[in-house]
């Protein structure tokens, strides 16, 4: 495999990937279809959703990252109002971070580990506010519990501690971490978007009351939160640039996306399907961005 993925991908190459909850079944799609032509970049950095598709993505599972994302069976889901009394939150974690892995969607621990792509995951350090890129995947809980904190959103899941360092939702900080792969070296950059080209962030006077009420004394968090649209929207702006330069190809989605907890089946099938039409459209321009 290492071989075939030497030859097709150069070296240079890194692969970007957006989070956006349940709008990661769009990237799912694509990089179904990307394992499908062994294609499997040298290095991959994910947000949040994004992780989670990263840590497929580097195990060679397709189809797991669109089971996970598409939950058929309701008594699997983690968003449920009951858990609310039970753990305090309505998103329970543990689900996709211990009971999926471990029983119902078994994910492939050795194949990640042995593998020579260099995958990063995005977390926000909530006493700095800061965006940090863990790949210390020293053991399998470890690996599950960097993706959990890069995927914990403020108000539906508590805070993950790892080494003494308390995390949350790497797009809070760095929502789009295009800047760090080109910051690593890598030449060329293929970035998948989970919005339509034109979506701009809008700041909400309510959400940003919301999380000074909740998290008021974590002063960095709360500033990175409030801060977090015109940051998101600047680097939209940036990697239209870049795009217009060929400095890098972005990949996005061309129609109605999801919300980001969607609930229905119907339309999470028709994004992931859409997902990997648009890989199979852009497949050949895409290559010859990388080879050239």
């Amino acid at each position: 495999m290492q071989e075939e993925i030497k030859r097709i991908v150069p070296e240079n190459a890194g692969l970007v990937l957006e989070g956006g909850g349940s709008r990661g079944v769009f990237t799912a799609g694509i990089l179904d279809y990307f394992m499908e032509k062994n294609l499997y970049f040298p290095y991959v950095v994910g947000v949040s959703a994004g992780a989670c598709n990263a840590l497929d993505y580097k195990s060679e599972q397709p189809g797991r990252s669109r089971d996970t994302f598409i939950i058929r069976d309701r008594a699997l889901h983690p968003i449920n109002p009951m858990n609310i009394p039970r753990i305090g939150y309505i998103y329970d974690m543990d689900k996709p971070f211990y009971d999926y892995p471990h029983l119902y969607f078994p994910f492939d621990f050795e194949t990640f580990k042995s593998s020579k792509m260099k995958c990063e995951m995005v977390v926000t350090d909530i006493d700095t506010g800061r965006a940090e890129y863990l790949s210390d995947y020293t053991d399998d809980d470890r690996i599950l519990n960097i993706c959990r904190a890069s995927s914990t959103l403020p108000f539906l899941a508590p805070p993950v501690t790892i080494d003494g360092k308390r995390y949350m939702d790497g797009g809070l900080a760095d929502s789009i971490p295009y800047a760090r792969s080109m910051k690593l070296g890598y030449k060329k950059h293929v970035v998948i978007l989970t919005q339509q080209e034109g979506y701009r962030k809008k700041q909400d006077k309510a959400s940003d009351m919301l999380v000074k009420a909740v998290y008021g004394r974590e002063k960095a968090l709360v500033r990175t939160c409030i801060r977090r649209p015109g940051v998101y929207n600047r680097q939209l702006e940036i990697l239209k640039r870049l795009e217009d330069e060929d400095r890098l190809f972005v990949i996005r989605p061309t129609e109605k996306t999801v919300k980001r907890l969607e609930s229905d089946l119907n339309e999470l099938d028709r994004f992931y399907q859409h997902g990997y039409n648009t890989a199979v459209g852009i497949f050949d321009e895409m290559m010859d961005y990388l080879q050239r």
